[in-house]
C-alpha cells in the first residue's frame, strides 16, 4: 500500500513513525514532512490547503492511501479533491469537517443530536459578549468561532480580558463554563462504524499547574487511571453515534478522525469540543500503545468497512510525551535556534528545520517532544522527561509537570 501522508507537524511525525511499521506499506510519503519524518518516508513539497495541488499529488504518486493531518487542509475540502479521484482518504468532507471549522456548526449539531454539552451563545457584537459573559459568570469561556491552531480559546476570571479576547476574534461562542478533569477520545469511524481509541489527556496551559495562556498543549499521558468505568462506552452511546447519526441525517457523513474534547462533570461527561482530526500531543502518546498496525485501520475507515476490521490490541503500560517550546511561546515564539540531541528514538519533532550546513533549528513555538512509554505511568513519565533533558534549546522551556497529578492520584471527579 502506498500511503500519502499530509502535514509536517508534532502529530504527523507521529503517524509517520506508525504508518512506517506497518507491514502493508510498501512506500509512505510526507508532504510537506519535517526532519524527523524524514527519516521514515520520502518527502514532497506541496501547498496542503490547496485540493487541486493535493489531489494531483496523490494521483502522481499513485497513492492507495491518503492521510490528511491538520484541520487546515479537511476545512478547505482537500479530502473532497482527492476522492473525487477515486482515491481512499481518511478525513472527512469540508462540510462534516466543519464540526471543527465551525463551533457554531458544532453546537447545533450536538443540540440537534442530544448530546450533552455546556450551554452557548455566538455573539458578533460586544453588547452581545457582555450579556452572554454576565449570564454565565466567570470562569468566562470565549472560543474564537473558527480554527485557531489550539489557540482560539481564553478561559479567565477577568472580564476585561475575556472582553479583549472577543474582540480580537469577532465571532466567538461564549459557553459556560464545565468543571472536572478533562479528556480527549479519539473515535476513528467510516461513518457509521466507529472504533474509540484509548483516552488521553492533555495540558494545555503554558506554565505548570494549568498556569498561564492556553496553547496548542504541552503535553499529554495514556492510559486514564482515574477514569470512571464504562467512560468509553458512555460517550459512544451519548456522544459518538448521536452525532454520527446526525451528520448522515444532514447528508455530510463524517468519516475519519472524530476527537471528542471531554469534561468529566457531577453530571457525567459533557463535550467541551469536536475536532476533526488525530489531536496533538495527545496522538503522540495514544499512537505509541496502540499495537494494531495503523495503516490498516484507517484504509477500513477511508474505504467504508471498519465494521469487519478485527478488534484493536493495546500494548500493556503506559506513555508520556513533554512538549519542548521555544521562547517566546505562545505569544511571539523565536525560530532559527540550533538544537543538539534531537535525533534519538522517542523525539517527535513538530516545529524544526534544516540550516544548509545539516544543522537543526527551530521553526515554530512548539518545536519537539519527548514521547516515552513504560510499565506504568511514573516510568513513563521519568523517560519522557530524560529524553526532554537530553535536548538543548536555547532559551526552551516546558512544563515539570506533566502527569504528575495523575501519579499521585490527585485527579478528582466532581460527585
Amino acid at each position: 500500500m502506498r500511503v500519502l501522508l499530509l502535514g509536517g507537524g508534532g502529530r504527523e511525525h507521529a503517524l509517520a513513525l506508525r504508518l512506517a511499521e506497518d507491514a502493508s506499506v510498501s512506500e509512505l510519503i510526507c508532504a510537506p514532512g519535517n526532519p524527523g519524518i524524514a527519516g521514515v518516508a520520502q518527502q514532497r513539497s506541496v501547498d496542503i490547503v490547496d485540493p487541486g495541488a493535493v489531489a494531483a499529488l496523490a494521483v502522481e504518486v499513485a497513492a492507495d492511501l491518503v492521510v490528511i493531518g491538520p484541520e487546515a487542509p479537511l476545512v478547505a475540502g482537500v479530502a473532497d479533491a482527492v476522492r473525487a479521484k477515486g482515491i481512499p482518504v481518511f478525513g472527512p468532507s469540508a462540510e462534516a469537517a466543519r464540526l471543527e471549522g465551525s463551533k457554531t456548526f458544532a453546537k447545533d449539531v450536538m443540540t440537534a443530536a442530544g448530546v450533552p454539552t455546556a450551554r452557548a451563545y455566538t455573539c458578533t457584537e460586544a453588547e452581545g459578549v457582555g450579556e452572554a459573559l454576565d449570564e454565565f459568570g466567570p470562569p468566562y469561556v470565549v472560543k474564537n468561532d473558527g480554527l485557531a491552531a489550539g489557540k482560539g480559546v481564553v478561559v479567565t476570571d477577568d472580564r476585561a480580558v475575556a472582553l479583549e479576547h472577543a474582540q480580537e476574534c469577532g465571532r466567538v461562542v461564549i459557553e459556560e463554563y464545565l468543571d472536572g478533569p478533562e479528556v480527549s477520545l479519539f473515535v476513528v469511524t467510516d461513518g457509521e462504524a466507529a472504533v474509540p481509541l484509548l483516552p488521553a489527556q492533555d495540558f494545555k496551559r503554558v506554565g505548570d499547574g494549568d498556569t498561564g495562556p492556553n496553547t496548542g498543549g504541552m503535553g499529554a499521558y495514556a492510559p486514564l487511571p482515574w477514569a470512571p468505568a464504562g467512560l468509553v462506552d458512555e460517550v459512544m452511546r451519548d456522544v459518538v453515534y448521536p452525532t454520527l447519526t446526525e451528520m448522515r441525517r444532514r447528508g455530510t457523513p463524517f468519516s475519519g478522525l472524530l476527537y471528542v474534547g471531554l469534561a468529566i462533570t457531577a453530571k457525567g461527561p459533557r463535550v467541551i469540543e469536536f475536532n476533526a482530526r488525530f489531536g496533538d500531543p495527545e496522538t503522540q502518546v495514544v499512537l505509541a500503545l496502540l499495537e494494531t498496525p495503523l495503516a490498516g485501520l484507517l484504509h477500513a475507515a477511508a474505504t467504508g468497512t471498519l465494521a469487519d476490521h478485527p478488534p484493536l490490541r493495546w500494548r500493556a503500560g503506559a506513555a508520556v510525551t513533554v512538549v519542548v517550546a521555544a521562547e517566546g511561546y505562545p505569544a511571539t515564539p523565536r525560530t532559527g535556534d540550533v538544537i543538539t540531541g534531537a535525533d534519538r528514538p522517542g523525539i517527535i519533532h513538530a516545529g524544526t528545520r534544516r540550516a544548509a550546513d545539516g544543522a537543526l533549528l527551530s521553526a515554530g513555538g512548539r518545536v519537539l517532544c519527548g514521547t516515552a512509554t513504560g510499565a506504568d505511568l511514573a516510568a513513563a513519565r521519568d523517560a519522557a522527561y530524560q529524553l526532554v533533558r537530553e535536548v538543548t534549546l536555547e532559551g526552551s522551556h516546558h512544563r515539570s509537570d506533566i502527569a504528575a497529578v495523575a501519579i499521585d492520584g490527585g485527579v478528582v471527579v466532581p460527585r
